[in-house]
């Protein structure tokens, strides 16, 4: 039976549906429509702009992999502030991060659409800027966004990069220091585990930012997103179904996963693309310190890695209880 919404909601509270609806419409389908209008303007008067668009994209080719191009007006937008308290999405600081240093985060879990990852390093609604002044945040994102007209600069005034070792080497090295490269460690592929509930992390054999971090000397920050799967259900995917196999094989192919997720809708609550208000908490842990060492070597990659892991579940214990999750609940490596 369809649950819907009462009549008569407070005004702010259809701003916020409304900041969320964009974003998720942006997240699913501005690519098309940015791609669609780029070809259409091909074929009416209007051809010329999409020929100086085309010549702007060739020379603007290496940006996304050269730090990106953020704008402040884009990170301090109202909107986001309105879909930050949808939610709500909260940020948590438990260490000083020194500007001094630069640093590489893992962001646990990617979730459907990774929310909380957005929201509190590619805007300011939460106040990153405020609690750790003088970092510059860079999320790291699919290189394929890039590859879309008009999308790839829409991405990048939030401070978004391309997910390549070009692109990390650039910023821990020649952009000075206070950078702070974020990496979704699971990825795409994890979203597929991403329902309520589950505390499963693809991390066991991601060492790739690990390596990274030895060869800059850049200090590792485990970051973890309370309620970040709950706030949206997946159909049934278990490892071995047939669906599982066709999304995996999907993955490999186009290099995006295609969860078949739902959540609730714009004037009812039991089916839709929005998300659930459900919280999302996401708790910065403290810096770990790493040696600069440019040739590193396997024994040294798996040592910080197992440390990096030990750091990791330490901060979802340290915190879990204030989230509901069950004192016997731990986290799940694969």
């Amino acid at each position: 039976m369809v649950r819907f919404a009462p009549l008569w909601v407070p005004w702010e509270r259809r701003l916020q549906t409304f900041a969320v609806l964009q974003w998720v419409c942006s997240f699913l389908f501005l690519g098309q429509i940015c791609t669609a209008i780029f070809v259409g303007l091909l074929f009416t008067r209007f051809w010329l702009l999409a020929l100086l668009y085309a010549t702007w994209w060739y020379l603007d080719l290496d940006t996304p992999r050269r730090g990106g191009r953020r704008l402040q007006i884009f990170r301090h937008w109202r909107i986001w502030k309105y879909m930050r308290d949808y939610f709500p999405v909260s940020l948590v600081k438990t260490a000083e991060l020194d500007p001094s240093r630069n640093y590489i985060a893992g962001f646990h879990p990617h979730g459907i659409l990774a929310a909380g990852a957005f929201l509190n390093l590619c805007t300011e609604s939460t106040g990153f800027s405020s609690l750790f002044p003088g970092i510059c945040p860079h999320l790291m994102m699919l290189n394929l966004w890039f590859r879309v007209p008009f999308l790839r600069d829409y991405v990048m005034s939030g401070g978004l990069v391309t997910a390549d070792k070009e692109s990390a080497d650039y910023i821990l090295r020649k952009k000075g220091s206070g950078n702070l490269v974020a990496i979704i460690v699971g990825g795409s592929q994890e979203a597929l585990d991403a329902r309520p509930g589950a505390y499963t992390l693809l991390l066991q054999n991601r060492k790739g930012f690990i390596r990274l971090a030895l060869t800059h000397g850049a200090a590792l920050v485990p970051i973890f997103s309370f309620g970040e799967n709950d706030v949206f259900n997946q159909v049934q995917n278990s490892s071995g179904s047939w669906l599982r196999c066709v999304q995996n094989r999907l993955q490999k192919i186009m290099g995006i996963s295609l969860p078949l997720f739902h959540g609730r809708g714009i004037f009812q609550y039991s089916f839709g693309l929005l998300p659930y208000r459900q919280p999302i908490t996401t708790v910065v842990g403290k810096p770990i310190e790493v040696q600069k060492t440019t040739h590193p070597s396997e024994e040294e990659v798996n040592q910080l890695h197992q440390r990096y892991v030990k750091e990791l579940c330490n901060l979802f214990e340290a915190h879990k209880l204030k989230f509901n999750i069950p004192a016997d609940q731990h986290l799940e490596f694969c």
